[in-house]
């Protein structure tokens, strides 16, 4: 497979994974973004913790998509994330569809 194959490859996956995001959003009440990952779900709790010095994020999410493009299955019962960096936690509105 050469560059230019693999790069139309992961375009397509791309583009097909946008569609499924724009398809499934009214499915969802909340937008959760990480450094690492993007998400939907119908629940979000999260909770700040330290450690030492550091402050650290603890989420659980239920009932979720994950944005990634590489996982065969994409819906999820929950999610746990821990990270140091920022978190953004959105409730979606009627309008926002």
């Amino acid at each position: 497979m050469s560059a230019e194959d693999l790069e139309r490859y992961e375009t397509e996956i791309e583009l097909a994974l946008y569609k499924e995001y724009r398809d499934v959003l009214p499915m969802f009440r909340f937008v959760v973004e990480t450094e690492r990952r993007f998400y939907l779900a119908n629940d979000v709790q999260m909770e700040a913790k330290q450690e030492a010095d550091r402050v650290f994020f603890e989420l659980r999410l239920s009932d979720a998509w994950v944005w990634d493009m590489y996982r065969p299955a994409r819906f999820v019962t929950s999610v746990r994330v821990v990270t140091f960096k920022d978190v953004n936690v959105e409730e979606l509105t009627a309008k926002d569809f």
